[in-house]
């Protein structure tokens, strides 16, 4: 079997591709978890890695999660109710954990549905990219079950209170234009456009300094629940290291000679 996550680095941009096309990218087993962690540990242990590219093979970007081993999986979960804790923690709630230590952006291109985890997963990238053929819908009570990955604190974030409640207790699907309009995705695109929109955006992350970018990231992250006193106090240390680095010295520079800078990442 091939492995589910398929891991490219392209210069100084990964592209992680979750690849179970035949299952449409479920990502609530082991094989997927360990190996969306481990893509997400590798780039934290890359300083020549800038930003990444999360998709999906085939047709869809993430089912969320396998109905059919859900449906196996019924009459043990409901005889050992104390299990279940450990499993999600064990298992699916790991990945939102790693993506909020990942210390480049993250662009989620969107290729095909997004449903209940799929649409948490997407919402754990900084930037989301949808194809026309992408769907979202945070579908969990449709099968009477709660998003048990973190989905109630990830999708108020993204698109607001009032419209997570309304996605999370009508589980409906959003079209493409309707995630863009509801602030859930950033851009839409034609299906055959997906990934070079991605790509090229990705390579405008990357040609800024990458430990400014690594940074800014962290700011952004943190921010959402720090207050404002704090992200200030924060955002001043950040800001007397780059005022250290090489590359702050070389973008003032180029600026005031009027040229393109050359960015080495110290």
């Amino acid at each position: 079997m091939s492995d589910p996550v398929i891991y490219e680095q392209d210069g100084h941009v990964v592209t992680i591709t979750m690849n179970r096309p035949e299952m449409r990218n479920p990502i609530s087993e082991a094989g997927m978890v360990d190996g969306i962690v481990a893509a997400l540990e590798r780039i934290n242990a890359d300083p020549s890695v800038r930003c990444a590219i999360l998709t999906g093979a085939g047709t869809a970007f993430s089912s969320g999660g396998d109905l059919k081993k859900m449906f196996e999986g019924l009459k043990q979960r409901a005889d050992n109710p104390t299990e279940t804790p450990r499993y999600y923690s064990a298992g699916i709630q790991r990945i939102p954990l790693a993506f909020e230590k990942v210390e480049v952006p993250v662009i989620a291109a969107v290729n095909g549905p997004a449903i209940g985890a799929g649409n948490d997963l997407a919402c754990m990238c900084d930037i989301r990219i949808a194809s026309e053929s992408a769907r979202f819908a945070e579908s969990f009570v449709k099968v009477g079950i709660i998003p048990g990955d973190g989905g109630a604190w990830l999708l108020p974030r993204v698109v607001g209170y009032s419209k997570a409640c309304e996605m999370a207790f009508t589980g409906d699907i959003l079209n493409a234009q309707e995630a863009l309009a509801a602030r859930l995705v950033s851009k839409v695109v034609p299906d055959a456009e997906l990934m070079p929109t991605a790509r090229a955006m990705a390579a405008r992350i990357a040609a800024n300094p990458p430990k400014a970018v690594r940074m800014t990231k962290r700011l952004m992250v943190q921010g959402q629940g720090m207050g404002l006193a704090a992200i200030l106090e924060m955002s001043a240390a950040m800001q007397a290291l780059a005022h250290t680095t090489e590359d702050h010295r070389e973008a003032v520079t180029a600026f005031l000679e009027k040229r393109a800078p050359v960015f080495t990442g110290r």
